[in-house]
């Protein structure tokens, strides 16, 4: 478990092993040099998750135990429980990245869906997956609090 807080804790450019984009001055928006960075940040990322969601997999059937101590169990039951709330989570995620690859692929990536604007490298280097800019996605979140309300 300790080694896969210290991955978590990892920003995403480092698990894909790149630097921070260094943009070229007059360089065109999402160019190909710019897609294929970020094409790597996605699949690193979507394989690392794969091998995760495995590596759950492989433990829960290994460690798996018919205790009879009802604590032990249900100790055991809630530690699984988590795990699958998590790898339920990096699934979701994945279908996510696979979304966003398809995007790339049609050179439909790095651009807002709601006002079309320009996503910008930095936010997509910190949030590959983002579809919207930084304003609309603000005022997303506040029409989400006003409507929890």
């Amino acid at each position: 478990m300790q080694e896969k807080r210290k991955t978590s804790s990892l920003s995403i450019l480092a698990i894909a092993g790149v630097e921070p984009y260094q943009q070229k001055p007059g360089e065109e928006y999402m160019n190909e040099t710019q897609l294929l960075h970020f094409t790597r940040i996605l699949k690193t990322w979507r394989n690392q998750l794969r091998y995760e969601v495995w590596r759950t997999v492989s433990y829960m059937q290994d460690e798996a135990a018919n205790f009879p101590d009802p604590v032990d169990r249900a100790a055991q039951e809630e530690e699984f429980n988590l795990e699958l709330r998590n790898r339920d989570r990096e699934r979701k995620l994945i279908k996510k990245i696979e979304k966003t690859l398809k995007k790339v692929e049609v050179n439909n990536f790095g651009f807002c869906e709601s006002c079309s604007v320009e996503i910008g490298i930095r936010r997509l280097e910190a949030r590959p997956t983002a579809d919207l800019c930084i304003d609309c996605k603000t005022l997303s979140e506040i029409r989400e609090k006003q409507m929890v309300r």
